[in-house]
Parts: C-alpha cells; sequence; structure tokens
C-alpha cells in the first residue's frame, strides 16, 4: 500500500467510517475512595482519588462521564446508585474505568471493601460490574487483599487489574500512590505520546512499588496482578495540549468524537490476525486518517481559529 493517500480518498473513507461508528461511544471512570482508619490515610485516599478524577476528566475531555466519591459520601447505597446511574447512561459501545482505592479484607471467602457503614462484598461488585452494560472494562482494585477478588471479576473484555496477587497480601499497599503519579505526570508516559494507557501506568506502578520496598530493604508486602487483554486499549489520561476539559462545547462534542475513533481503531487492531494484511492496513488507515482530520479541527478550535 502505498505513502501517499489522495484527497478522494480522505473523504470517502472519513464519511464512511463517520457512519460507522455510533458518535455515542464514549468512556465513564468511576472513583471511590473508602475508609482510611486514620486522618493520615483518609487525606492520601481523597488526595490520589482527586488525581485520578482530574486525569479522567482530561482524558474525555468532559467532566460529565466521571464520578468520584470519597470519605462519607464513599458508602456501599451510594456505590450503588452511582454504578447503576452509570449503567443507565452506556451502550454497549462505550468503556468504563472503575478505580477502588482504601483498605480490603479477605475472611477466606469473601473480599470486602470498607466503606463507611456496611462494606461492599466482592460477590456484589461482580454483580453490579456484569450490570454494565460497556462492552471494555478496566477495573482497578489498589485496595489491601485486593487479589481475592480476581476470580469472581474476571470476565470477557474486561480487565482486571489488583494491587496484591491475593487475599493474604493485607497489608496497607503503596499501588493507589503511583498509580496516581503514573496518570497526573508525564512518568509513565514510556512512548511519549502524550497518552498514559492502563499498561504504561501498572508497569510503571509495579515497577515504583517493587523499587519502593528494595530501597527500603524490606520484604515486599505487595505484588500486583493484571488478568485480562489488551490493557493498553484503555486511555486514563491525556497530557499536554492534549488534556483539555473545554468550557466551549463544540471543542466539548469533537474530543468525544475523538475517543470514540480510539475505540475504533483499537477494534481495528483486535482484528489483525482474522483480517488479510491488505483489509488490515486499509481499515487501520482509515481510522487513523480520521483520527488525524479530528485533531487537527480540535486544534483549530481551541485556538479560536475557523476551519476552513
Amino acid at each position: 500500500m502505498g505513502a501517499t493517500v489522495n484527497l478522494a480518498r480522505i473523504a470517502l473513507t472519513k464519511s464512511l467510517a463517520m457512519l460507522a461508528l455510533p458518535a455515542s461511544a464514549a468512556t465513564y471512570t468511576f472513583v471511590v475512595a473508602g475508609l482510611g482508619g486514620e486522618p493520615e490515610y483518609e487525606q492520601r485516599f481523597r488526595d490520589y482519588a482527586a488525581t485520578i478524577t482530574s486525569a479522567a476528566e482530561k482524558a474525555a475531555g468532559s467532566r460529565e462521564n466521571v464520578v468520584s466519591l470519597t470519605g462519607d459520601d464513599a458508602r456501599a447505597v451510594a456505590v450503588r446508585r452511582e454504578i447503576k446511574t452509570l449503567a443507565s447512561r452506556m451502550t454497549p459501545n462505550d468503556s468504563v474505568v472503575v478505580v477502588l482505592i482504601g483498605h480490603g479484607s479477605y475472611d477466606g471467602d469473601n473480599y470486602r471493601f470498607n466503606l463507611p457503614g456496611p462494606d461492599l462484598t466482592d460477590t456484589e461488585f461482580a454483580r453490579l460490574f456484569d450490570e454494565l452494560p460497556a462492552r471494555d472494562q478496566l477495573i482497578i482494585n489498589a485496595t489491601s487483599a485486593s487479589g481475592a477478588a480476581i476470580e469472581r471479576w474476571q470476565k470477557p473484555r474486561r480487565v482486571v487489574i489488583t494491587a496484591t496477587k491475593n487475599g493474604g497480601e493485607r497489608t496497607a499497599t503503596r499501588f493507589a500512590q503511583y498509580w496516581a503519579l503514573a496518570v497526573g505526570s508525564d512518568a509513565a508516559d514510556t512512548n511519549k505520546d502524550q497518552v498514559v494507557t492502563a499498561a504504561e501506568a501498572y508497569a510503571f506502578a509495579t515497577r515504583q512499588v517493587e523499587s519502593a520496598f528494595k530501597s527500603e530493604t524490606s520484604m515486599a508486602t505487595e505484588h500486583a496482578r493484571l488478568e485480562g487483554d489488551d490493557a493498553g486499549r484503555f486511555t486514563l489520561a491525556r497530557l499536554g495540549t492534549a488534556a483539555l476539559v473545554p468550557d466551549n462545547p463544540e471543542v466539548a462534542a469533537l474530543l468525544s468524537q475523538r475517543g470514540a475513533i480510539e475505540l475504533d481503531l483499537n477494534r481495528v487492531k483486535e482484528q489483525k490476525t482474522s483480517l488479510s494484511e491488505n483489509q488490515y492496513y486499509d481499515q487501520l488507515e482509515e481510522v487513523l486518517v480520521r483520527l488525524a482530520l479530528l485533531q487537527k479541527e480540535i486544534d483549530q478550535k481551541s485556538a479560536g481559529v475557523g476551519t476552513p
């Protein structure tokens, strides 16, 4: 396939692709910071949640699809309500990211996420997650004993990340601290594309946890796990000029379209093994052209320049 794409083909592929992908495709993020036990931990959890929430808003280019519960607001009834509300807004074309920060416990049968009032168990979370219609789901559980929940939460198209490898690692975890750093700075952006994916954030956080224990010459009390395929398809943060939460509704709409096109790009990549080489690169080129044209329009609108 030639490197040069003529203008007629650009116009045609853009039009066809815009018809092929629903404009409603979006990413939803739900962040919960549970009990801290002590004021110091409580504040840390709030800070981590704030950083992750801000990154999600910038990644989406909107605050509308991001929900955060912390402190006394993070009660089981509120968690159930907000997940059900998000579920009512989603379509199968959407993606969802859930982040749990705080303390967890495991009694040999059930994992529990510690909240003000009654806790939530891994079994109830599994039911709530299964109610989310979004096809692509990412669950990050950064609590102690979080590894105990993996088997009950695993599902096709769902990536589950936990701070510990099992329910026996019950010491307060450091994973959330480095996860927040990964999405709140450029430290995890290894390919320097101004985007931090879940795969990059996980690699960064696990390295930092390991380094922290080594620097203290102490035995590691947590070992993170990732189960599921292609964590790189989830965009968690945008950096630099790519990080926008605009007041301009036109730009907000364009940023929503960008997220939809990126989801389409991931779906094309997933089909690589089932398509012929020509089919794969034709479809990949089509989406990349759309993405480039849209980004140009976003840049122009953000700078206050009219589209020619």
